[in-house]
């Protein structure tokens, strides 16, 4: 069973006051880019893999979703999302990703925001998540980018040019990295980038877009906090197909 950091008190505490949390996808600064990802949801039955307050599975409706199955680990999260959604068809389900079933072809598309680098048996979950899509159907995610997980933060050092410098550690040993973020001893399973890809082709999928998620100028003119990711990438996007 998966790490159920979000039920812990400080942990959720901490994140409901996260800016992605309180103004939803608005304040996520990877949303425009992801948007460009995702297909188009008319008609879809939509699988949302971790599924945190409910943002997005309430967008898909909004944006022609004929319904939504919200899975998440936290009984927190769950809850919320269904405090938050007046919908009946939209369904929130506590699941662990690490052990869910899902019915053959069930979905027309599957989507998950930086959920999967808490699940340590990536390759089953993606052969489950192959096996729930009809064909040509879409499967959009986001991570943490393995060289942020890998990288030695928050113990950023100073360069000769007054630059802040992440040094990356042990990048190529993949497995359990644990940071204190909010409360300590989070766990993540770090996989390098050709890991990741490589298990969605050995499953079926073929890569259809990767990003390197960089916030733009408007961006950080609006949010100067944000030119720090320019540094080194924070989030990998990744759009796949059936």
């Amino acid at each position: 069973m998966a790490q159920n950091i979000y039920d812990d008190p400080e942990f959720f505490s901490g994140y409901s006051r996260l800016p992605r949390q309180t103004l939803g996808l608005a304040g996520a600064p990877e949303w425009p880019a992801v948007l460009k990802m995702v297909p188009n949801l008319s008609g879809k039955r939509v699988l949302d893999l971790g599924c945190g307050f409910g943002w997005f599975a309430r967008w898909a409706r909004e944006h022609g979703a004929a319904s939504v199955l919200g899975l998440d680990l936290s009984a927190n999260m769950i809850a919320r999302a269904r405090a938050d959604t007046d919908d009946p068809a939209i369904e929130y389900r506590t699941a662990d990703l690490e052990e869910i079933e899902l019915e053959e072809a069930s979905f027309d598309f599957a989507f998950s925001s930086l959920a999967f680098h808490y699940v340590e048996d990536f390759a089953r979950l993606v052969r489950r998540v192959h096996r729930a899509l009809t064909a040509h159907a879409h499967f959009v995610f986001t991570i943490e980018h393995p060289i942020y997980m890998a990288a030695a933060h928050p113990r950023w050092f100073t360069d000769e040019e007054g630059r802040k410098t992440w040094p990356v550690n042990r990048y190529s040993i993949e497995g359990e990295r644990r940071t204190d973020w909010l409360a300590k001893g989070v766990l993540k399973h770090h996989r390098t980038i050709g890991t990741t890809v490589n298990t969605l082709i050995r499953s079926g999928f073929a890569i259809r877009e990767l990003v390197e998620f960089a916030p733009t100028a408007e961006q950080i003119a609006e949010n100067s906090d944000l030119a720090e990711e320019l540094e080194r990438p924070m989030m990998l996007l990744v759009a796949a197909q059936r």
